[in-house]
């Protein structure tokens, strides 16, 4: 699985002119699912996207987890982060999980969010043209991927 999370003020998806998600401060983290992925690797991104260090703490210091600063992290789905761009001008979904199975695990995903984080949880639609708004801080992204 791949993870691409966005250190925020504030996000938020919007579906067919209606805010479906949002989140003040915390990450925004766009979601793709591979074809070899399963409930284990989702465990293991989900324990270190809520626990990655990308805040700031006094100092200055990238040192604080969005749980630390009790922010929100709301997941988006977008399988084309698992796109082959390695040659020619058109990207490759070959490496990008079945519709079925990407949609089975981001729901896992993001269940399993829901049930260990205390602060919010808010998720795109999978499958659903989304436009997705934020305010990104630094900015700061970083690309994660279990395997």
């Amino acid at each position: 699985m791949i993870a691409l999370l966005q250190r925020v003020s504030s996000a938020n998806v919007t579906v067919a002119g209606e805010i479906i998600a949002e989140i003040n401060q915390g990450l925004l983290v766009f979601v793709a699912v591979e074809p070899a992925d399963n409930e284990e690797i989702a465990d293991k991104l989900l324990h270190r996207i809520l626990n990655y260090r990308l805040f700031e703490d006094q100092q200055g210091k990238m040192n604080l987890s969005v749980s630390d600063i009790q922010g929100g992290v709301l997941l988006v789905p977008q399988f084309t982060l698992a796109a082959d761009t390695q040659k020619g001008l058109r990207p490759s979904f070959s490496r990008s999980a079945s519709p079925e199975l990407g949609h089975a695990l981001f729901h896992y995903l993001y269940q399993q969010a829901q049930q260990q984080y205390d602060y919010p949880v808010a998720c795109g639609r999978f499958g659903a043209d989304m436009q997705v708004a934020l305010t990104n801080e630094g900015p700061a992204t970083f690309w994660l991927q279990s395997h």
